[in-house]
């Protein structure tokens, strides 16, 4: 079955084919507001706030370590690749077919801590002062930590659909931390639904996971089509270099579209669950 998704992205409207199974959910809210990973925060209600992340020197360590892992990922598939001259923001100009940029993006989905010269546990445990709770990089379920690359090139549906994280049971207790490395700007980070965590299932459409093809992609997420209330209105929080963006799972969340005419946005995603007792 294919549906147009319709949503709007700070008042603007996009659209873009769908195709899956869609459904209404059942009558309860998935977020339990009691001893979440996010239940001592000001903004609970929100479900996300923007942070202080990094000092300068952290945030280009971090990107150097970031962007020799996109280089090994080219240097794979791209022959007489200069390394030497590559600039994270040119990342379209070299990789320049969608089947290049799968190929690419296959490799730097599913990284994990050690593929990073970063201390990615010292973060966990710095979100966990600011939220209150213990934190961890080590996610139980999947037996391993998980860090993922995001590049959008512009104009482009490198996206995710809106989703909720939350409805993969491994992300049911976590904090999702976005970090924007180049190219994220008003035009093309994050988005978000304010408030959404909040909204019960029954008033959600939405496929299953691994459910929703877009341009030809598969993705492990389900994709929210619309609520009750209609088309999904979301904002960009827009964090800016050495900041964060950290949200609840259940918060609705996606559609990163790149407007920038010939900048890729790079960001980081993050996933740290909360510590057993």
């Amino acid at each position: 079955m294919h549906k147009i998704c319709e949503l709007f992205l700070d008042g603007e409207a996009f659209q873009f084919d769908v195709e899956g199974d869609f459904f209404w959910g059942e009558p309860k809210v998935l977020f339990q507001s009691e001893n979440n990973v996010i239940s001592k925060m000001p903004w609970i209600d929100r479900g996300f706030a923007v942070v202080d992340a990094f000092t300068l020197e952290e945030f280009e360590r971090l990107k150097q370590s970031l962007t020799k892992n996109i280089i090994n990922a080219i240097r794979t598939h791209v022959t007489n690749f200069n390394s030497a001259s590559f600039k994270l923001e040119n990342y379209h100009k070299v990789v320049n077919t969608d089947d290049l940029h799968n190929k690419v993006i296959s490799m730097t989905r599913n990284l994990g801590n050690d593929d990073f010269d970063f201390d990615i546990e010292a973060l966990a445990k710095r979100f966990g002062k600011v939220l209150g709770y213990e934190l961890t990089s080590w996610v139980e379920e999947l037996q391993k930590s998980h860090i993922q690359i995001r590049l959008s090139r512009p104009n482009s549906l490198d996206i995710n659909p809106p989703h909720r994280d939350g409805y993969l049971s491994y992300w049911e207790d976590i904090i999702n931390v976005w970090i924007p490395i180049v190219g994220c700007n008003e035009k093309s980070s994050l988005p978000v639904c304010v408030g959404s965590h909040l909204i019960s299932e029954d008033n959600i459409l939405r496929t299953a996971s691994k459910g929703a093809k877009i341009n030809g992609n598969t993705y492990y997420v389900p994709c929210i089509l619309e609520t009750k209330d209609g088309a999904i209105q979301m904002i960009r929080p827009n964090p800016q270099p050495k900041e964060a963006l950290i949200f609840t799972p259940f918060l609705i969340h996606g559609s990163a579209i790149n407007k920038n005419e010939d900048i890729t946005r790079i960001s980081l995603e993050l996933r740290f669950p909360k510590k057993k007792n």
